[in-house]
């Protein structure tokens, strides 16, 4: 049976466990791939948590995209097969699957905040291992870098303290070992 899925898609109805995955994506740095690439997320219907790009190798002219992505893990099977068909794609490796990775995101997040406000959100950033990277008189912004998760309750402690505004890198992520990924 068919539901609707909020978006202009429709898709099966799972029963089974919903879970992050990580998908480390080789492609060739060209115009177009990264359409192609989230083209295949959004036309099954699912959402993209997290997205990073970057050209890894500029004589071979390739870049890596390193999504993170939730769902029933018979349909990021789907989508991770359907990557590999795409003609720009070298490869793709479910980071999640290794259970070897390694996952960093770095944050800039400011805060507002005086008198004991500021003192605290300093003591927690200390705490965290937050650099100060501006300060003014009345605010401050952070730098820090971590897992997801670590950033998320970051963000609730600074919360209550004065935060403006966040900006996040997305997720980069790589197997541990001495093995490459292959491309």
């Amino acid at each position: 049976m068919r539901q609707p899925t909020g978006s202009a898609y429709f898709m099966e109805e799972h029963h089974e466990p919903v879970t992050p995955h990580t998908l480390a994506i080789l492609v060739d740095n060209e115009p177009g791939v990264l359409a192609r690439v989230i083209g295949l997320f959004s036309g099954r219907g699912y959402n993209i948590d997290s997205l990073t790009v970057s050209e890894v190798s500029h004589e071979g002219h390739l870049s890596r995209i390193t999504v993170v992505t939730t769902g029933p893990a018979d349909v990021v099977e789907q989508i991770k097969t359907q990557l590999d068909r795409l003609v720009p794609v070298h490869s793709v490796l479910d980071l999640t699957l290794t259970g070897r990775a390694l996952e960093r995101e770095l944050m800039l997040i400011k805060v507002k905040g005086k008198g004991e406000m500021r003192v605290e959100a300093l003591r927690i950033a200390e705490a965290f291992r937050a650099r100060v990277i501006d300060a003014t008189v009345e605010s401050f912004v952070f730098e820090l870098t971590g897992k997801p998760d670590k950033l998320d309750q970051f963000i609730l402690l600074m919360t209550p303290l004065g935060l403006i505004e966040v900006a996040r890198t997305g997720v980069a992520a790589m197997a541990r070992g001495s093995e490459a990924m292959e491309g």
